[in-house]
């Protein structure tokens, strides 16, 4: 059921950058896209990603609202840090451990942490759920900790919307690889 959804949804999601790419909507694009998305599914099929929690509409809001408030007060600091007198910031490489199951979520970590202005992942340690994160300004044990602070929101967050314990399902792939 799940898998069908998926490919569902996957098919529709194309069609519709099909019709946005057109720039209007028309029974030609949309079945023009449509037979783009197939031909895509079935010529270019990608792996197979288990999906093994649920997803939570309400924290996933609370992510999305998070993380739009870290990306507007992020770009106010570079801009700030770009022109403003002095010396350039202090720079480093700080690492993150993540307490995430998934794969895909872990993926999704790391692109939230790339699109916050001033950090970028540099390494990913997916056996251990570690991430390297290169991040501008690190003058002081404040800004160091404000950026643990972020991690942990972030990674609670994830958490509470897609790998809550009460709904977790290893896949058929995770269960195997454990034994």
């Amino acid at each position: 059921m799940r898998h069908t959804a998926l490919r569902i949804w996957l098919l529709c999601f194309l069609m519709m950058v099909w019709v946005l790419l057109w720039g209007h909507i028309s029974v030609a694009n949309m079945a023009s896209g449509l037979v783009v998305a197939v031909v895509i599914t079935v010529l270019l099929p990608l792996p197979s990603v288990p999906v093994e929690g649920k997803l939570h509409l309400l924290s996933l809001l609370k992510l999305v609202v998070l993380v739009g408030y870290y990306l507007v007060l992020s770009s106010f600091q570079v801009a700030w840090m770009a022109i403003r007198p002095g010396p350039p910031p202090l720079v480093a490489v700080l690492r993150a451990h993540l307490a995430l199951k998934s794969d895909l979520v872990l993926a999704l970590a790391v692109n939230i942490f790339n699109l916050i202005p001033g950090s970028i992942v540099l390494e990913i340690d997916q056996s251990r759920r570690i991430l390297y994160i290169h991040l501008i300004d690190v003058g002081s044990d404040s800004t160091v900790q404000r950026f643990y602070r972020q991690v942990e929101q972030v990674e609670r967050l994830l958490v509470a919307a897609f790998e809550r314990d009460s709904d977790w399902q290893p896949s058929a792939e995770r269960e195997a690889g454990n034994t």
